[in-house]
């Protein structure tokens, strides 16, 4: 089994945090939804089948994250990632480039979907800005070839500050059917 998405998606959001927070050697809880686990994986595993996916990935990333280990709730996967993953991630990945700039602009106050569309265009040339209709969100943005950063961003102006939610493709697709 193909492993890669889920393990780049662990590293993005332990990436996501440090950034935010700092780094800190700590152990992490990291839950996902049956269906986004089949989609980082491309499988269509059920429940029991996804435990056993899950118990072959723990195995792995031994070298990476140390010894991961996996429990649920229904279709609700909880991957328990040691401190030795926070640590790989910290001295493995590089601590510039786009998702840094982007949190360090959306973390202030009185920024604007302009600066943030500006920020997306100093990457790429190959932005894709929508406004959207519903209460969600106001904007969606994301670089249409994927590079430098393959999440699609949903942003929302509340009182004078930016607010983010990210999501892989898949997933805001998925999300986006669910509710609409």
């Amino acid at each position: 089994m193909d492993f890669s998405e889920l393990i780049k998606n662990i590293i993005d959001i332990i990436k996501e945090e440090q950034i935010k927070l700092g780094y800190r050697k700590e152990e992490i809880r990291l839950y996902y939804p049956l269906d986004s686990l089949n989609r980082l994986i491309k499988s269509e595993c059920n429940i029991s089948e996804m435990i056993g996916m899950l118990h072959a990935f723990s195995k792995e990333v031994i070298p990476m994250f140390g010894d991961v280990s996996v429990t649920n709730d229904a279709d609700r996967f909880c991957i328990y990632l040691p401190p030795k993953a926070t640590e790989y991630v910290y001295h493995n990945t590089e601590k510039s480039g786009f998702l840094y700039d982007f949190i360090d602009m959306i973390s202030r106050h009185g920024v604007s979907i302009e600066d943030i569309l500006a920020l997306f265009q100093r990457y790429s040339e190959n932005v894709h800005c929508e406004k959207n209709t519903t209460s969600d969100f106001d904007y969606l943005i994301y670089f249409e070839d994927g590079q430098p950063d393959a999440y699609w961003y949903c942003l929302k102006e509340e009182v004078g500050h930016m607010i983010y939610h990210r999501y892989t493709k898949a997933d805001y697709e998925q999300i986006r059917r669910e509710f609409m």
